[in-house]
C-alpha cells in the first residue's frame, strides 16, 4: 500500500500540471509594467525661445498630470498695468490652445484648451483683477479648465497667489478659482475649487 502511494505522487503532480495548476507558489510573471510617459524634454524647446517677450509658463497635460512648460508672451513697452494683465492673459490662452511643439509631442505633452477663446478685463461691478472669458468657465471641459486656472493663477495676469477670478461673457458673477496640488495631479477628476467674490 505504501509503495502504491509513493508511485502515485509523480502521477498526481503531472495531472495537476496538465490542468494548469502550478505545483509551486512562485508568482507568475506577467511581464514588465507599462512604461510611463517621460514628460521631459531632451533639450531646450526652440519654439518657446524663438520670439522675444515676457517669459511665462503654461500648464500642459502629460500622462495624467499638469506639467509647466516655458513660453513667451509679447507685451508692448509702456502698456498700462490693467491692459498689460489682459494682454498677458490672452497670450497665455493662445499658447494653451496652440498645438505643442514636436519635441513636446514626442515627450507626451498635449492640450485640451480649445482655440478661439478670448479674454477681457473686469465688468463694471467686478473686482479689478477679474478676467472675463468668451466662454463661461463652467462650459469648459475638466482638463481645459484645470489648464486655464493653473496657468492664469500663477502669472502676471493675476496676483500670483494660486488663484484667479474668472467669469464668462454674460452677467453671471465671476468666481475665484484655485489651482491646488490635487488639481495639478488629477486634472481629469478634480475640479478647481471655486468660491464667490465680493463686488467691486
Amino acid at each position: 500500500m505504501t509503495v502504491r502511494r509513493l508511485l502515485a505522487l509523480p502521477l498526481l503532480g503531472a495531472l495537476l500540471t496538465g490542468c494548469g495548476i502550478r505545483a509551486t507558489e512562485v508568482p507568475t510573471d506577467f511581464g514588465a509594467a507599462p512604461s510611463r510617459v517621460a514628460c521631459s524634454l531632451a533639450g531646450p524647446d526652440v519654439s518657446a525661445q524663438s520670439s522675444r517677450g515676457v517669459p511665462v509658463q503654461v500648464f500642459l497635460l502629460c500622462g495624467a498630470s499638469l506639467v509647466a512648460v516655458d513660453r513667451t508672451v509679447r507685451v508692448p513697452d509702456g502698456t498700462p498695468d490693467a491692459r498689460r494683465r489682459v494682454i498677458v492673459a490672452q497670450g497665455l490662452l493662445d499658447q494653451l490652445a496652440a498645438s505643442p511643439s514636436a519635441p513636446e509631442k514626442a515627450a507626451g505633452y498635449t492640450t485640451y484648451v480649445p482655440g478661439g477663446l478670448s479674454v477681457s478685463g473686469p465688468g463694471a461691478k467686478d473686482p479689478e483683477d477679474t478676467l472675463r472669458l468668451s466662454a463661461a468657465p463652467s462650459r469648459l471641459g475638466a482638463y481645459a479648465l484645470a489648464q486655464l486656472v493653473c496657468t492664469l493663477s500663477d502669472s502676471a495676469a493675476t496676483e500670483g497667489d494660486g488663484s484667479v477670478i474668472l467669469g464668462g461673457p454674460g452677467a453671471a458673477a465671476p468666481r475665484r478659482y484655485h489651482c491646488t496640488d490635487d488639481v495639478r495631479n488629477r486634472p481629469g477628476t478634480t475640479k478647481p475649487p471655486s468660491s464667490k467674490v465680493a463686488d467691486a
